[in-house]
């Protein structure tokens, strides 16, 4: 079999849906089979996806909820595709974009691994589908504030590719996991993702894992999808927590000896400089930083569950 679509399911059914059926219409080879497992929904996605699409699909229940790393890491040990395709489910494939990727990666096979363009769903560009490795000039960055304050500069923005419209093709150091194809073959020798990793930095880690092997990720604006975003996360501090506890775990793993412990304490002033700003922002009068600086304040008072490395 060429692909193996893999799609990992948590209380997302209506996008899920919407994910599958886009694969269904918008492909246009038949080589290929779609594995969705479901991470203990408690939204009867099981159900809705068994209705819905019947045998077209091999669905795995999990009892418990795995994460996004682990439940990948499943549902690929079903894979049977000589390509992996991980596909986030508040995704919807656009004008082949399945096909274009196929394609553009049989165009450059030593990277391993490609990535496409994502776009919001109204088609203003979501820039999140691709970006560079952390560095200390990167967290320096975020933490002054300067990476927000200018975020098309490739100089304060060096993670986010600041300045660069997805438009085109490009090596890059991480494609997101919403959107990546990798060879079986690569996936296999990486031993997928680092289970370490519950959800956010898995993708970074196995990207850079894959550099180190010889493989060097890129991506085409030719393959082209909608990534909603952030739907499986209800409570902002939660999704802050779990980002910056994978990002320290990143700096342990990816940082020299040498820096990695001036990253871990510069990145943990970001809380802590976005608590601050945001508080003097409310003092100032300013209505949105009110929300902001107790979502920041809750992740702060938090730090014992992410500044553990």
């Amino acid at each position: 079999m060429l692909l193996s679509i893999i799609i990992v399911n948590f209380n997302t059914t209506e996008y899920t849906l919407e994910t599958v059926a886009s694969v269904f219409a918008e492909c246009e080879t038949d080589d290929f089979e779609v594995i969705v497992l479901d991470n203990a929904s408690v939204d009867n996605s099981v159900q809705r996806i068994r209705d819905s699409f019947g045998e077209k699909i091999h669905l795995i229940q999990s009892e418990t909820n795995l994460g996004f790393a682990a439940g990948n890491n499943l549902a690929v040990s079903h894979a049977r595709g000589e390509y992996i395709l991980l596909l986030n489910p508040d995704t919807v494939i656009l004008n082949h974009a399945i096909d274009n990727v196929l394609r553009f990666a049989r165009q450059y096979p030593d990277a391993g691994i490609w990535g496409g363009k994502t776009v919001f769903s109204d088609g203003s560009l979501n820039p999140f589908s691709c970006w560079q490795r952390q560095t200390l000039w990167s967290l320096f960055s975020q933490v002054t504030g300067f990476t927000s304050l200018f975020r098309g500069s490739s100089f304060f923005n060096p993670e986010g590719l600041g300045g660069w419209n997805r438009k085109g093709v490009r090596e890059v150091d991480i494609v997101s996991g919403c959107f990546l194809l990798i060879t079986h073959k690569l996936w296999d020798d990486l031993q997928g993702f680092d289970p370490d990793y519950f959800m956010y930095g898995e993708e970074a880690d196995l990207c850079l894992r894959a550099k180190k092997k010889g493989a060097q990720p890129i991506v085409s604006s030719q393959a082209t999808i909608v990534h909603h975003g952030g739907v499986s996360e209800k409570i902002p501090s939660d999704k802050l927590v779990r980002l910056i506890k994978a990002k320290m775990l990143l700096i342990h793993r990816h940082f020299s000896p040498y820096t990695v412990h001036i990253g871990t304490v510069l990145f943990a002033c970001w809380p802590l400089s976005r608590y601050v700003a945001h508080g003097l922002l409310a003092l100032a009068g300013r209505k949105s930083s009110t929300q902001a600086c107790k979502v920041w304040g809750e992740v702060w008072k938090r730090r014992k569950e992410w500044w553990c490395y």
